[in-house]
């Protein structure tokens, strides 16, 4: 009997001094990988233990005991996240365990700069190496989100916010998409439905004009005229003549060559406002905040003509007279200055407000 007593209070003695080994390296910080940071992809359904195992053989925490005693001390056993995990430097098993229980996964920003199509989007998805540009454009064609708003709506174009999002690694193209068209319905609120309504248009109109003036102007403080141009011409019944519709069409039916000529401008497409009157039959591209502000909120002037000066800038116009002579001075004569420019395509037209 004084032999088993002995035996049990040396293995219990062993014991507490493995347990206190354990304690004291929960709070010691580890790294067992080379380079700066590492990182571990926790699968969902990933139980504790095999947790555990993927966290020793990265090199972010020493042993799996010391992991699960962490876990233990914590309370986080049962809370730990699935996902990407970046590991930056030694870390206690603590703060491992901390980590993963706030499942403060690994981010990745893609930014979609604003004027994009949905075409060019997909393309901006696939580069980041998210997934298939086809994905994405399979996504874009779910409208659940913008139904009531937009009910004749078949796909999401115009409808997915340009912004920079952070998106985890294996983010699934559905789930991004639903995320930029929510986004899009938190800037385009009441308060800009309301505007729009007060003007006579729905919301497709107006993401519509929107979609036309973020791609005529990136200059925040032209947009409201530009937008002002086009409601005057549809107030008084002219031809928009907005070259981005025209581009956008030949885009569409792959027939874009870089290059906007005056053949072009004869393509039968319900989107070329040069053929039919009206707005498109929707938006050619993702409109920005104030580009959406401008379409709902224009300024009070009566313009129905501008033309770019090449630096970014427009000049303005209410008669076809004084833009005819803003076109000769900022697309005829300044051209015949550049060396080399012979062909001055449909920039020297005179007749679109544009007249790029």
């Amino acid at each position: 009997m004084r032999r088993l007593i002995i035996v049990l209070v040396v293995v219990a003695a062993i014991a507490a001094a493995v347990a206190g080994v354990y304690y004291a390296r929960v709070d010691e910080r580890f790294q067992g990988y080379p380079g700066a940071d590492q990182f571990v992809d926790i699968a969902p359904g990933t139980g504790s233990r095999a947790i555990g195992r993927a966290l020793v053989d990265a090199g972010v925490v020493r042993d799996e005991l010391t992991f699960r005693m962490a876990t233990y001390l914590t309370g986080t056993e049962r809370e730990l996240k699935a996902g990407e995990y970046r590991f930056l430097g030694a870390m206690s098993a603590k703060e491992v365990a901390r980590k993963l229980a706030r499942g403060d996964i690994f981010l990745r920003p893609i930014t979609f700069p604003e004027g994009l199509t949905l075409i060019e989007m997909s393309r901006v998805y696939e580069s980041k190496g998210l997934g298939t540009a086809k994905a994405f454009l399979d996504a874009a064609r779910d409208t659940t989100p913008i139904r009531i708003l937009d009910p004749v709506a078949k796909d999401l174009e115009g409808y997915l916010f340009p912004e920079t999002y952070n998106v985890p690694r294996k983010m699934d193209a559905a789930a991004l998409v639903q995320r930029m068209a929510g986004r899009f319905l938190a800037i385009f609120d009441q308060p800009m439905r309301d505007a729009a309504a007060a003007r006579g248009l729905n919301v497709r109109e107006a993401v519509t004009l929107a979609s036309l003036v973020e791609k005529e102007s990136a200059r925040d403080d032209e947009r409201p005229v530009v937008s002002a141009v086009y409601e005057n011409r549809l107030r008084v019944g002219m031809p928009l003549q907005c070259d981005p519709t025209v581009i956008y069409a030949l885009e569409k039916a792959g027939k874009y060559e870089g290059n906007l000529t005056k053949r072009n401008l004869q393509y039968d497409s319900p989107y070329n406002t040069y053929r039919h009157p009206g707005l498109p039959p929707g938006p050619i591209a993702s409109p920005g905040r104030s580009s959406l502000k401008a379409a709902v909120e224009p300024a009070a002037v009566e313009y129905l003509y501008f033309v770019s000066r090449n630096d970014g800038t427009h000049v303005f116009a209410t008669t076809l007279a004084e833009h005819n002579k803003n076109v000769k001075e900022w697309q005829v004569d300044y051209f015949k200055k550049a060396a080399g420019v012979k062909d001055q395509g449909p920039g020297a037209r005179g007749q679109g407000p544009g007249s790029k």
